[in-house]
């Protein structure tokens, strides 16, 4: 094996115009003002899982013989500081997990230098991309009219990171799967929001003393005048004057309205178990208490992100390694502690006294200048 077998081995050419079996993606929704992130649950829960995973320090290591060491010089630990010409590799991991979380599926093309070293990653929008299976089984990615090219991929010069899948080819969006799950939320955003929009037309009635009504016209202009002057949300809480004989009395917001304001609360939770995500890591703190707050995070790393870390870390291998590359990319969930000063110095100690790591290795970690002698 030689030196550049180790960066990318057996890139073997193969046809890309062979016969073809199309393979079916699953797009069902829109961009936009309809996009599914439009509910703030959605936007909370992508957010929170790509952004968490983008934070974690990445690392390359080479795993041949009994060792496993890091490998600083290896052109994938290039990608790691700058993937492409216009992403750092928080950036780009941050857009994999939020297109994959929306589309069930993130696409990189992957760019090699004339060693067959990868120089960078380029990411590539679900919706350009079209997949075929080749008559030899692999898939052909067609990136189609993506800044102003068209151009086909075979699966081992594309980065696919998918969601399950139905085919083991392409993932499916969880959206899709719990279709009813977020056409209700969305429709009752839209219900809530067209409610506090016309809300001069629940709130209250117009009355007349006996003998005291005016004519259909004087009605009909006086309808007017309320609706001008004291509907939707610019003229709330507006001083309403009436003429003589006439009286306002308040309606309170109805069962139904106030069912449908209470099951927004439940569609949360909802939203939340589709992507598996704890509710306090969305700011929902309705059933919160300050020891499942705490282990909701735990069980955030643990049930959430490692899944993910650890289908990244496995495409890695796929994709840019190759099978039969003693390479591999390690993404590191200890990152997640930073922020939780007193338990990382905690584990430290732990470490120090089970001689599992000396005091100059955890300087190291930490960002200090070794110290002249080593404590273990």
């Amino acid at each position: 094996m030689s030196l550049l077998d180790l960066f990318r081995p057996n890139r073997k050419a193969e046809q890309r115009s062979a016969p073809i079996e199309p393979v079916l993606s699953d797009m069902w929704f829109s961009r936009g003002p309809d996009s599914p992130e439009a509910l703030a649950t959605v936007l909370a829960c992508v957010n929170a899982i790509s952004s968490s995973v983008a934070s974690l320090n990445a690392y390359v290591y080479n795993t041949s013989g009994n060792t496993r060491t890091e490998a600083p010089n290896h052109p994938v630990s290039r990608l790691i500081v700058q993937p492409n010409d216009y992403q750092t590799w928080p950036d780009l991991v941050e857009w994999i997990l939020a297109s994959v979380l929306l589309s069930g599926n993130a696409i990189c093309t992957i760019e090699y230098d004339g060693a067959g070293r990868p120089t960078a990653l380029k990411p590539v929008p679900f919706q350009c991309v079209q997949i075929d299976r080749l008559a030899s089984g692999r898939l052909r990615y067609t990136v189609v009219a993506w800044q102003g090219v068209t151009k086909t991929y075979l699966d081992d010069e594309v980065f696919h990171l998918k969601d399950r899948s139905d085919d083991g080819l392409v993932g499916r969006s969880r959206l899709s799967r719990a279709r009813p799950v977020f056409t209700g939320a969305s429709a009752l955003q839209d219900y809530s929001l067209n409610m506090w929009q016309n809300q001069a037309t629940p709130s209250g009635i117009i009355t007349f003393e006996a003998g005291t009504r005016p004519g259909d016209t004087a009605i009909n202009d006086l309808k007017d005048q309320v609706k001008q002057k004291f509907s939707g949300t610019s003229n709330a809480r507006g001083v309403m004057v009436l003429g003589s004989g006439m009286k306002w009395q308040s309606i309170g917001i109805s069962p139904e309205d106030a069912e449908a304001l209470e099951s927004r609360k439940f569609s949360v939770q909802e939203l939340c178990r589709v992507y598996g995500v704890p509710p306090p890591i969305v700011q929902d703190y309705s059933n919160n208490t300050f020891t499942n707050a705490a282990q909701a995070s735990l069980w955030f790393a643990t049930n959430t992100l490692m899944p993910w870390v650890r289908k990244i870390e496995a495409e890695f291998s796929r994709a840019i390694f190759g099978r039969s590359s003693p390479f591999e990319l390690h993404i590191d969930l200890s990152s997640l502690m930073r922020g939780d000063y007193a338990t990382r110095w905690q584990s430290y100690g732990v470490a120090i006294q089970n001689q599992i790591l000396t005091v100059n290795e955890i300087r190291e970690q930490e960002g200090y200048n070794p110290k002249s002698e080593d404590l273990t």
